[in-house]
């Protein structure tokens, strides 16, 4: 990339997203969720993708106590 540094968007076992420098290993419990760009890109692309920020986790448990009460 031109002029600056290129990011990866990743995102977690939670679908908790985050950018990380392109290039460097990504920790552990972390995936590329494919797509590259500029530090700007990258965060405009998480705005527009990660709609709900509660972890996967919470929504699983959420459902699971809606269906049972249901």
């Amino acid at each position: 990339m031109i002029g600056g540094d290129e990011y990866s968007v990743v995102v977690n076992h939670e679908e908790q997203y985050s950018i990380w420098l392109s290039g460097n290993e990504l920790p552990n419990g972390w995936r590329d969720a494919g797509f590259h760009g500029s530090k700007e890109d990258c965060l405009a692309h998480i705005e527009n993708v990660w709609t709900d920020i509660t972890p996967l986790s919470v929504r699983q448990s959420v459902a699971a106590s809606a269906a049972q009460e249901g």
